[in-house]
């Protein structure tokens, strides 16, 4: 292991001593690769050594989503939790004072989300340290993450976290990259692209494939991509994950100092202590999310506004919402009877494929 940490470090250091230019280009990239798969190597280490892979907390999921607390100690994640959900985590104002993971719930707009408050990140994460390996495991498990920082000194921790779940092939507030790579047999290395092209060449892009020992396939950019997204997209093991950042304890700073936080994307400012816009972070979380509250219509009765059924957003199809209700569902199905947004007439009678918006209501019919 420490040999792979000195490696790590050397490439970091070499390329912190690189100058970014044209020429340097393809130099970059070829390190970027490398540093990419000793990341890889010392995440799942081989399973003849001790400590096996980076292995999450032994969470079980539950609930329409999961939300993770991922912040330094002693940010105010456990106080967060206990006022959000009622669940108790234990409060100290020392460091580490959470030692494993602790779920609890919260009911919101009829949706139960599972929230985690995580042990305390350490710089070096990423590398091993402290259990920060576990922390993030788990954090890659979740639909949404909330960086919980000081508001004292909110800008170096969210550098240093953002860091550390970079390394671990998170990728936060992001789209997956707009490009293809597909292997083949022969034919050698081929770099197709829609729009002109200032990070990527065809040699940069051999040299990267080159670095996995991948000698034929075709590389098609629909974008200016960076030498950073190609790796991602060879890699394959990236989770892109919606991102809030909480700034905790804005009671301790000047309405000044305030407003410059103002200015951060995908930001909350709120007081766990005195429990201010906590219904504001709950709007956030909700909005980031994104999800879809479908209610049921049984024949001849009105709809269930109580009990919704929650979907995610990717996947809203009628068909999701018979497989979330009972998996034998579907070989019943006959066709749905639709009300609301999704529906261009009251209702409107669909198949299986039909997609639902957020507050439809649905009546299933079912073959007799």
């Amino acid at each position: 292991m420490a040999t792979v940490m000195q490696k790590i470090k050397d490439i970091e250091d070499e390329m912190a001593k690189t100058q970014k230019n044209k020429a340097t280009a393809h130099h970059l990239g070829l390190l970027k690769a490398k540093l990419a798969k000793l990341r890889r190597e010392l995440l799942a280490p081989s399973s003849k050594g001790g400590g096996g892979a980076g292995e999450g907390f032994d969470v079980t999921k539950s609930g329409d989503a999961r939300v993770g607390l991922v912040g330094f100690p002693s940010v105010g994640k456990s106080t967060l939790l206990n006022k959000l959900t009622g669940t108790f985590s234990e409060v100290a104002s020392y460091e580490f004072t959470t030692l494993t993971c602790i779920p609890g719930v919260i009911m919101y707009r009829g949706a139960k989300i599972q929230l985690l408050d995580l042990p305390g990140i350490i710089e070096g994460a990423k590398d091993g340290k402290g259990r920060g390996r576990q922390v993030i495991s788990t954090a890659r498990t979740c639909n949404c993450i909330l960086i919980v920082l000081d508001a004292i000194k909110p800008i170096t921790h969210k550098r240093i976290i953002e860091k550390e779940l970079e390394g671990f092939g998170i990728r936060l507030n992001k789209e997956p990259p707009n490009l293809t790579f597909r292997r083949k047999d022969k034919g050698g290395i081929n770099l197709t692209s829609t729009i002109a092209n200032t990070h990527l060449d065809l040699e940069t892009v051999k040299a990267i494939c080159g670095e996995y020992r991948i000698h034929n396939a075709d590389v098609t950019l629909r974008y200016d991509a960076t030498a950073d997204d190609l790796i991602d997209v060879i890699e394959g093991s990236r989770i892109y994950t919606p991102c809030i950042y909480v700034v905790n304890k804005i009671d301790q700073i000047t309405l000044e100092e305030l407003e410059i936080l103002d200015k951060l994307p995908h930001y909350c400012p709120i007081s766990a202590h005195l429990e201010w816009n906590l219904d504001g972070l709950l709007e956030k979380i909700w909005e980031y999310l994104n999800l879809t509250r479908i209610y049921t219509k049984p024949k001849g009765m009105n709809p269930d506004y109580e009990d919704p059924v929650i979907l995610s957003s990717k996947k809203r199809t009628v068909e999701d919402f018979c497989n979330k209700i009972h998996k034998d569902m579907l070989k019943q199905f006959k066709y749905a009877l639709v009300w609301g947004s999704s529906a261009k007439h009251k209702p409107q009678r669909v198949g299986k494929e039909h997609e639902l918006e957020d507050e439809d209501v649905v009546q299933i019919i079912k073959k007799i």
